[in-house]
């Protein structure tokens, strides 16, 4: 079957990327690790021993960062709908966050463990019409958000992918009530077209 230009162009775009191609030099999973990377040097997100969540975490990146980061004593647990190749220092759990079996299942594997940071770079397959995309993509951060109200411990941290439209602003609201700090980080990795911005909220209120 011929792609269309559309697909060829995203092709084109996709592997002309310096941080595609700086990923593969630098023997990461993915682009995305330079936006964490980013935050992580401006927020200082990651110490040695923590316990992190990585939501939508495929394929591995953000994991795999995270891990190197907080070392042997830290430990991560990754979910996914995708698989997600084993990495030292990586719990991953592959299922449909949006489904109360594998919600479940990761809460069984955390075993009650109070959790430092909840990071969620997930998004749904974008259909391109707006008032499809908008809800099911603030739905994802809302079960993040209510995910990190089960398990983050006092003064945790949450950081999350969320695109700019309606809702966004209730959203903003409601973490600022939940949380001391909550700021907006658009990293260079970023694509400069895409609404995608990062929410960092800092110190959960008990």
């Amino acid at each position: 079957m011929a792609k269309s230009k559309s697909s060829n162009s995203w092709l084109k775009e996709h592997f002309d990327d310096y941080y595609v191609n700086k990923a593969k030099q630098e023997g990461w999973r993915s682009r995305a690790i330079y936006k964490l990377q980013e935050i992580d040097e401006k927020d200082k997100l990651f110490h040695p021993g923590m316990t992190v969540v990585d939501l939508g975490a495929a394929p591995g990146g953000w994991s795999q960062w995270t891990a190197q980061k907080i070392g042997t004593n830290g430990q991560v647990f990754a979910l996914d709908i995708l698989p997600v190749e084993p990495y030292a220092g990586v719990t991953f759990i592959q299922g449909d966050f949006q489904e109360d079996s594998v919600y479940n299942a990761l809460i069984t594997a955390l075993d009650g463990r109070e959790i430092d940071l909840v990071m969620s770079d997930m998004a749904p397959n974008m259909t391109g019409n707006k008032g499809i995309d908008m809800p099911r993509s603030m739905y994802l951060v809302e079960l993040s958000m209510d995910l990190a109200q089960q398990v983050l411990k006092p003064n945790g941290t949450l950081l999350m992918k969320v695109f700019q439209g309606e809702g966004y602003d209730a959203l903003l609201k409601t973490l600022r009530q939940d949380y001391t700090k909550v700021v907006v980080r658009k990293p260079k990795a970023s694509r400069p077209r895409s609404t995608e911005v990062y929410l960092l909220a800092l110190g959960k209120k008990s």
